[in-house]
């Protein structure tokens, strides 16, 4: 990701490693990667604790690790603190997060809408948010995976029935098109969810989950068809499904959610931008 710059180096009597953060000036709903370079003296992988959360690093090649870090507009704009442990020491780090201004929806909803979901449901997602895996599927930026127009951004606000929703925003980007027209891979993975309406998938429609790997995921929702099955590995631009209206859909479109550590991030800066 553009914008990186490095921190600086902690150098403990027998080691030494330097942090580099990017974006240099994340903003809510932006992944902050960092770098974590000069900490494989010990052999102990790095972990980065944010908020008494911790978040594994991964290899990125010779003594350089890289953990991510999630942000989303429910986060309190302001100072982040960053504990890094690398290299038998620790070191503290702050960042700012910058605030931003998402767009308002105001939706009116019919008596019992609000009841939609099952337990299955809501449990094989769950299940799904939390996979982390070692191994690192995409590369470089990822691919739009509709050719449909954008019809609603990710981080919307709603208010419901007049009620502001405190907990919602939206949770990915929304692509009009017509139904049956493909959906495709935004990068590499492995399938690891495939939900039907047949099955109980009554608010999400017909899913698909992708593990791009370390932690980071794409789910598909609302799709007309599965053209693919769980285990399955896909390529960056293979077609796995077709956009459809199925679950709590208003008209045919791909709802494409990204998620990193379990949190729905901004896929903006990743298809644009990319990290390494």
């Amino acid at each position: 990701m553009a914008g990186a710059v490095a921190i600086g180096s902690w150098s403990p009597a027998a080691h030494a490693y330097e942090v580099t953060l990017s974006p240099t000036n994340p903003r809510l709903g932006d992944t902050i990667s960092i770098v974590i370079s000069g900490a494989s003296a010990t052999n102990i992988t790095p972990v980065v604790s944010v908020n008494g959360t911790d978040y594994p690093s991964f290899l990125l090649s010779g003594d350089r690790y890289r953990a991510l870090i999630p942000t989303s507009p429910l986060d309190t704009p302001g100072r982040l603190t960053l504990d890094v442990s690398a290299a038998g020491s620790s070191r503290r780090l702050t960042v700012n997060l910058a605030s931003r201004s998402f767009a308002t929806q105001r939706i009116r909803l019919p008596a019992g809408s609000g009841s939609l979901g099952t337990d299955h449901e809501f449990a094989r997602v769950a299940e799904f948010k939390r996979i982390v895996t070692p191994e690192r599927h995409w590369q470089g930026t990822l691919i739009r995976p509709s050719q449909g127009r954008v019809s609603t951004e990710f981080g919307v606000r709603r208010y419901y029935n007049g009620v502001f929703a405190e907990n919602y925003y939206h949770r990915g980007v929304d692509y009009a098109a017509a139904t049956g027209s493909p959906v495709v891979s935004p990068a590499a993975g492995t399938i690891r969810l495939v939900g039907r309406v047949a099955d109980g998938f009554e608010l999400h429609g017909n899913t698909i989950g992708i593990d791009h790997g370390q932690g980071v995921l794409s789910i598909m929702i609302h799709l007309s068809r599965i053209d693919v099955a769980e285990g399955d590995f896909v390529t960056a631009g293979q077609v796995i499904g077709g956009v459809g209206s199925t679950g709590a859909s208003t008209g045919p479109h791909l709802h494409w959610g990204l998620y990193v550590h379990g949190v729905a991030i901004d896929p903006v800066p990743w298809r644009f931008e990319g990290i390494e």
